[in-house]
């Protein structure tokens, strides 16, 4: 090919063309503080899928999926993992234990991979996890809340240049194990009550490097051959949800990843451009885990109805969630950050009782209303939410399978999120089941 038929010249001031080829990635992320119900949405269109990806975050997340009445509770390995067919694939970090869920519910090591740029979680870093809270309460009397799995002091591992990755320890042993030893020795340096099994811990990781070397792929080189080869099918999975972005969500009570559309980018390496639906799971209320501000938390009989109706106990740490009403202020900045290009409405069953439904719609600062959600915390802590009240449907919506099906004013509920929010909502979830998920376009 000639080089004048690559470039429009120059001196026209035409743009070379953009390179629209390749498969489109079809993203699944949270849209609210997590436990939205990611993992049933994942389930649904992994059935169809080729290759299905977890793009962020580590075994501190939770997704339950009920397949044929069957329940599965998944915190590292993707939620779309029953799909015998398809090829699953872990990226960016890991906590090595959890390669052992493989063999468990996936016997074909040929249809998983395991990126070899992923930072890999050890147990020094979960146990220094759970001291900096201890740490933190008794210094500002207040903590994180975090699962305490290791997650943020392997990010702080990364970011410090210190982190061992899953290419080292199929390398070298003997300078993976000097750099262990030395990264072990500077957070026992920080922690002196911190015991580290120095020699245990290698011998571990040495029988973990052999049973997961077969599964061990290039991250850039294998997506970027399923995005340019033959048609596929490519699913990424976000863990945890977009209040709990490291840069963009209620710091600092966030997780320590990047959890809106950007991390599947920077997470498994594929550019931009082969970006293509983002499907936001949203619950038909608002949950969170852990500390931080909530501003349509109820400390009522509501609250503590949507707790027990909802089941809502976290997967990972049984932790009981905060409940409150839904809030289309934080559904709106989502959508600013991840341009969805529709819902997952989750859990609507769950309000069937409910004589009148409220609705955050906008806040109020000192007596006035803001167009913005506030990033400070303290600010976010003194909004004041105005909400708009809807009529119940005060009907059993469990058995509906087609839109037709739901009574009118729980379409009514839907439809007002939609035109709040200004995206459209594909799916409604009345039930905890695959076959509870009606699709409404």
């Amino acid at each position: 090919m000639s080089h004048k038929s690559c470039y429009t010249n120059p001196g026209t001031g035409g743009k070379r063309p953009r390179n629209d080829k390749g498969n489109k990635v079809t993203v699944v992320l949270g849209a609210q503080w997590g436990d939205e119900g990611k993992g049933k949405v994942v389930d649904l269109l992994a059935t169809e899928s080729d290759i299905i990806c977890r793009c962020q975050g580590g075994n501190n997340a939770g997704h339950t999926v009920v397949v044929d009445g069957k329940e599965y509770d998944f915190h590292l390995l993707p939620s779309g993992i029953i799909n015998s067919k398809a090829v699953s694939v872990i990226g960016v970090y890991i906590s090595i234990p959890y390669h052992q869920q493989f063999a468990t519910v996936h016997p074909d090591q040929s249809l998983c991979s395991l990126v070899c740029q992923e930072d890999v979680v050890f147990d020094f870093h979960q146990a220094v996890d759970g001291l900096q809270e201890v740490q933190r309460q008794a210094q500002d009397g207040i903590n994180i809340g975090t699962t305490k799995k290791g997650i943020g002091p392997t990010y702080s591992s990364k970011a410090s240049r210190t982190g061992l990755r899953i290419c080292d320890l199929l390398d070298d042993f003997k300078d993976f194990s000097t750099r262990f030893k030395n990264l072990a020795q500077q957070y026992q340096a920080m922690f002196p009550t911190l015991v580290v099994d120095v020699d245990g811990q290698l011998n571990k990781l040495k029988e973990y490097a052999e049973r997961i070397r077969p599964m061990v792929r290039d991250g850039v080189y294998f997506m970027y051959d399923a995005i340019n080869g033959p048609p596929k099918k490519i699913l990424v999975e976000g863990a945890n949800a977009a209040l709990l972005d490291i840069d963009f969500g209620t710091y600092p009570f966030v997780t320590s990843s990047n959890c809106t559309v950007g991390g599947v980018c920077t997470g498994l390496g594929i550019p931009p451009l082969n970006i293509g639906d983002v499907y936001g799971v949203v619950k038909a209320y608002t949950t969170r885990v852990g500390i931080g501000a909530f501003p349509t938390e109820q400390l009522n009989e509501v609250g503590e109805l949507l707790q027990t109706r909802g089941h809502e106990v976290g997967v990972t740490t049984g932790r009981k969630r905060r409940c409150g009403w839904l809030d289309l202020v934080i559904l709106r900045y989502a959508n600013m950050i991840n341009g969805f290009t529709a819902f997952a409405l989750t859990k609507l069953d769950i309000l069937d009782v409910m004589d009148e439904i409220k609705v955050g719609v906008s806040y109020k600062l000192k007596g006035k209303k803001i167009p913005y959600f506030p990033a400070n915390m303290d600010v976010l802590q003194k909004v004041e939410v105005e909400y708009e009240k809807l009529p119940g449907w005060k009907s059993d919506t469990s058995a509906c399978r087609k839109w037709e099906d739901l009574p009118g004013k729980a379409q009514n509920y839907i439809r007002f999120v939609e035109n709040h929010v200004g995206v459209p909502i594909k799916w409604v979830g009345v039930g905890k089941g695959r076959e509870s998920m009606i699709q409404t376009f």
